[in-house]
Order: structure tokens, then sequence, then C-alpha cells
């Protein structure tokens, strides 16, 4: 009914209006589509093309997405040398803004969460399923929150990257900028130039007392069996005296109630016997309670000295490990949000499941002037050697306090500083935020931090990563490093602070593209 009295107005419109009429509605229909169209067009980024800085690349040292333009930057030491178009997550499975590392890398992957779909080349920085990965590029963001590449740029750029490496997401453009700073860490030379040399004879002793320990454990073992075995012979010598005894008593009491002489002759013979029974069941006993003490105090000794000889291998492996690591780049996460700084630095241990394990045996309260006032989220940067120490950039996505301000308002303990600063490397990194740790920051991370400011879509809809165990000092094993159920401290809960806008900050001119 609708249909028809609509279509009958429109008959009689024709007919009172004429054939201009239609002809200028038409115009302004068309002129309306395009300009939806226009307008559809602006909301998209302008497409990008693959760019490669014109000079030899050297090894890339992070990566920079950006969600508004639908771009990802590669950098070295001496700035970009990669650029793409990508795509990101689409509404409501938006890709997280934040900052990320490098996890895992497989050269052949197929989804679990998305009908075993190809992502070749595949980079994850979350365990919960982000990653960067080669795929199809529509020009817009698209993806359920993974960062798409071009498939031959994601092959070619394979096998240049490296777990740990630093991935940041923004909402904007953002590129790193040279920086400096009082409080960036200066490596002392001389502690560099001695670290390998130091790293070397304790990872030697540090093998020398796994290997005592291991004997006196086995020794151990061997003697507490030896000092059980005596158990069972031991009962049998005291039921034994027992029984003795007690022929004795018998032919005691048969030797008071004997009557007469010949009775009283047998009595006498038999508890002579009785006494000598017991009297060699109690040196018997005696021998072997004797013999059992010093088996028993012999295998006390061994495990005193097992126990003590393990002592000395967790010192050493502790040790051992310190020396190692200080070989390694070392990053530092200062969360406005726990008031807390953790430190992370990759111990090359691969884990079965995948990945690699990452140390977290520093973590330290840290003063924050003006807690309440929030800080922004800055990457600070080793980028490499130079006559002070290190050269440094700082890349900031999401506004507070610019760069310098937030670094300004930061007191990092001495002793934490002592521990790391003096043979900090290049590719070591100072991460300020407003935010506190992500849940998928665990045991085979280095740092996972989210803006709570930006969308997220694709990063919640995701199963977490279930809690795991996260290498920590409480407890050193074989090889020097421990794990402890964490608490919620790298929880990430939903962040109430009012947004503080967004820093726009222009790409750097690193090349020409």
């Amino acid at each position: 009914m609708a249909n028809r009295f609509m279509t009958a107005q429109s008959t009689v419109a024709t007919r009172r209006w004429g054939a201009p009429a239609i002809v200028t509605l038409a115009a302004m229909a068309a002129l309306a589509a395009l300009t939806a169209d226009a307008a559809a067009r602006q909301a998209r980024p302008a497409p990008t093309t693959e760019a490669t800085a014109p000079r030899q690349a050297g090894e890339p040292i992070m990566a920079i997405v950006s969600i508004g333009s639908q771009q990802v930057t590669f950098y070295d030491a001496e700035g970009g040398i990669l650029r793409a178009p990508v795509s990101t997550g689409t509404t409501g499975r938006e890709t997280p803004a934040g900052v990320f590392a490098i996890i895992e890398k497989q050269k052949d992957h197929h989804s679990t969460l998305y009908d075993d779909a190809w992502m070749p080349n595949m980079q994850r920085i979350t365990w919960n399923g982000i990653a960067l990965h080669g795929g199809p590029l529509p020009g817009y963001a698209a993806s359920h929150g993974c960062v798409r590449m071009p498939y031959d740029f994601a092959e070619k750029l394979f096998d240049k990257t490296w777990i740990g490496m630093r991935v940041i997401i923004s909402p904007n453009d953002a590129a790193p900028v040279e920086f400096s700073h009082p409080a960036l860490f200066v490596p002392n030379a001389e502690a560099v130039a001695a670290a390998p040399a130091r790293a070397e004879p304790l990872a030697h002793e540090a093998a020398e007392t796994a290997k005592t320990a291991d004997e006196a454990k086995k020794a151990a073992a061997t003697a507490a069996r030896e000092a059980a075995s005596l158990t069972a012979p031991l009962r049998k010598l005291e039921w034994l005296k027992t029984r003795a005894d007690a022929e004795l008593a018998f032919a005691d009491k048969t030797l008071a109630a004997a009557k007469t002489d010949q009775a009283k002759a047998r009595a006498e013979e038999l508890k002579q016997k009785a006494a000598a029974k017991a009297a060699e069941a109690g040196t018997q006993l005696d021998r072997a309670k004797a013999d059992a003490k010093s088996k028993l105090d012999a295998a006390a000794a061994v495990k005193d000295a097992a126990k003590a000889a393990e002592t000395k291998k967790a010192a050493a492996a502790k040790a051992a490990s310190e020396a190692k690591l200080t070989l390694e780049p070392v990053s530092v996460y200062i969360s406005r949000a726990t008031q807390k700084l953790y430190v992370r630095r990759n111990t090359h241990k691969p884990w079965p499941d995948g990945g690699e394990v990452f140390d977290a045996t520093i973590e330290a309260p840290v003063t924050i002037r003006n807690p309440d006032k929030p800080i922004g989220t800055h990457v600070f940067t080793a980028m490499a050697r130079n006559d002070a120490g290190l050269r440094w950039t700082a890349v900031t996505i999401d506004n507070g306090d610019d760069a310098k301000d937030a670094l300004d308002r930061i007191t990092i303990p001495q002793d934490v500083l002592d521990r790391i600063a003096p043979t900090a490397l290049p590719l070591s990194s100072i991460i300020v935020s407003d935010e506190p740790l992500s849940r998928e920051t665990n045991y085979r991370t280095e740092f996972v931090a989210v803006l709570n400011n930006q969308p997220q879509g694709g990063f919640l809809m995701r199963r977490p990563s279930v809690n795991v165990p996260v290498a920590s000092g409480n407890y050193w094993g074989d090889d020097g490093f421990g794990f402890f159920f964490p608490r919620n401290w790298n929880s990430q809960p939903p962040n109430t602070r009012p947004r503080a806008g967004q820093y726009n900050q222009p790409m750097q001119q690193l090349w020409r593209w």
C-alpha cells in the first residue's frame, strides 16, 4: 500500500513538474552520490607505496605502525630503511595502539582463531594473537586486529627482524627523533669492555658448581638409601634382644620356682644359656646401633654438603646469568599507573611452546613527581654508540608531558641504575607510560602495554593468555632462571584517566619517498 501510494505521488509529481524537474533531481542525486563517495575516500587514508632508503640498511631496531595513515616504517640506527602500506583492524576489531615487541616468528603460520587463515611470515607481538604478517591490503583498515603487510614485504623482512625487536603501534604518525637527557643510561666503557671476560669464567664456575652439586646430590641419595636399609636389620636385632631378655626372665622365674636339686640344676643351665643369648643379642644390637649412627651421621653430613653445594650452585648460576645478561640490551618500563619500574632482558632460552624466555629479576618502586598528572607514553631507544656512550632517540605516541618533562619527573632507584646502566648497550630502551603493563606481559614477552584511550577491539575480543610463570629471582634453577606465578601486577585494568589528546609529531623526513 505504501509503495503504491509513493508511486502514485511520484507519477503526479512527474506530471506536475515535467521533464526539467526530473533532470534537476537526477543531477542532484548524482552530485550527492559523488559527494558521499568523495567523503568516503577522504575518510580513508591515502594509499602508500613501498619505499626503501637510498643507502645500505643496517639491522632493524624498531618498527612504527601508524593506524592513522595505514603504514609501517622500519628503522635502523641511522633512520628509516623500509616503509609499506598496511591494513590494521577494522571497526570493532581495532588493532591496539601501544608498545610491543616481537616475541615469536613463524614462516608459514595459519590462524587458530579464523578458519585456519593463512598468515605467512607471521611475527607475533602478543600471545593472544596480535601479529604482523603478510596479507591482502584493500587500502584501508580491514583485519581482525593484526597488522597486514604486503606479502613480498613481509617475506623480505622476516629474516631481518629478531625476537625482542620493538614494535610501536601509534594512533597517528610518529617517528624517532634524536634525544638526550641526564636520566638516560650512560654506560661505563671499562665495564662494557670487561663484561665478556667476566661472564666466561663465571659461566665456567657455574658449570663446575653444578657438576659438584649434582655429585653431592647423588652421594646424599646413596647415603640416605644406605641409612634407610639399616632400619629392618635393627628392628630384627631389637626383636631378638627383646626375645632373649624374655627367655632370661623366664629362666629366672623357673629357677626361683625349682624345688629339687635336679630342677634347680636344669633351671640354672637354662638361665646361663638365656643370659649368654641375651648378652650376645645386646652386643649385636649395640654394634648395629653404633654402625647405624655412624652411617646416619655420615648421611646427614652428606645431605648438608649437598644443600651447601646447591646453595653455591644457585649463587654461581645467578652470578653467571647476571654476567651473561650484561651482554644483552636492557629494556626498562616505568608505569605511572603502578608507580613501578620493570626490567626485561632476553635470555635467548627457547621455550617448548614457542618464543624465548625473558628475565624479569628486577622490579622496583619508582618515584614519579606529580603522580596524578598524565605523563604520556614515550619510548627512548639507544640506537648506537657515540662519544658520550649511547645515542638515543625518542618516540611519543600518547601525550601527557613532552618527552623531556616526562623524564624530568622520574627518579630511578640508584641500586637499579648501578645494576643496569654501566653495561647498557645499543638497542637498550626506556619506556615511560601512564599505562600499566598489559596482562599479556609474561615470561615469554618483553613488554606489552596498550593505550586505554584508544579502541582495542581486536585485542579485547581475544581470549587472554593464561596466568603463566614469570622469570624471577625468587628461585634459581639449573640454568640460573627461576619462575613464579605472578600476582595481578601486570594486568591492565580499564583506565579512567581523561584522554590527554594525541601527539601529532610530524614524520621525520629521513629519505625521499
